[in-house]
């Protein structure tokens, strides 16, 4: 009767064995030039022992860990390279080399796409602006101050459009420089002149008869 037993154990983690080979065949997770990637999940089943049989987890760093065979380069081995080194370690913990069945339980899910990341500096508007406030530039693109003024909702119909300030202050020294800009005659700094970080345009209002 043990003899049964212990035959009809061995069938049942046998036929275990070759379905979930069959299962992960299937999917085309153990086709032989597969390679193991971090994320993976692995069935392991020991026929002797069925208390070790579990599903192991490739860890980050591409190693799996499995008891007392201790920690086991996984990444970047196939699935018969990983079983031949599993037995290895297990080996001197039985009396007879363990049959050891390793199968691609779940592949490690796809990594989510890269988005780029947009760097902007901020430049302001204010006076008699339609919209003013702080606008966030992308670094790459820049912005001209004819730019940041459209950008901006344009010029109320009360804007001194002949004296409109660019105020810049000197991130070394501290000292505030203002330049004129002229869009009424096209006078003083040019409409293309490129803006920098914390810049502030002043858009005074016009006078009487201005």
């Amino acid at each position: 009767m043990a003899f049964l037993r212990t035959l009809r154990s061995v069938l049942r983690l046998a036929f275990l064995a070759f379905v979930l080979a069959f299962s992960a065949i299937g999917s085309g997770a153990t086709a032989d030039n597969y390679r193991i990637k971090a994320g993976d999940t692995l069935q392991i089943e020991v026929l002797e022992d069925t208390n070790l049989s579990r599903p192991v987890l490739v860890l980050p760093d591409g190693n799996i860990t499995f008891p007392f065979a201790g920690t086991i380069r996984a990444a970047g081995r196939t699935v018969g390279a990983v079983q031949s080194a599993i037995v290895s370690q297990l080996a001197p913990n039985f009396n007879v080399s363990p049959n050891v069945f390793v199968s691609v339980a779940s592949l490690a899910p796809p990594r989510a796409p890269t988005v780029p990341i947009t760097r902007t500096y901020g430049v302001y508007a204010m006076g008699e602006i339609n919209t003013p406030g702080r606008l966030d530039i992308d670094t790459k693109e820049g912005v001209t101050i004819l730019q940041a003024i459209a950008t901006a909702g344009g010029f109320t119909r009360f804007a001194a459009t002949n004296r409109i300030e660019l105020r810049r202050v000197n991130p070394k020294t501290g000292l505030e420089t203002t330049y004129i800009f002229d869009y009424k005659r096209g006078r003083g700094i040019s409409g293309a002149t490129p803006l920098q970080e914390g810049d502030v345009i002043v858009v005074p209002e016009r006078r009487l008869f201005e």
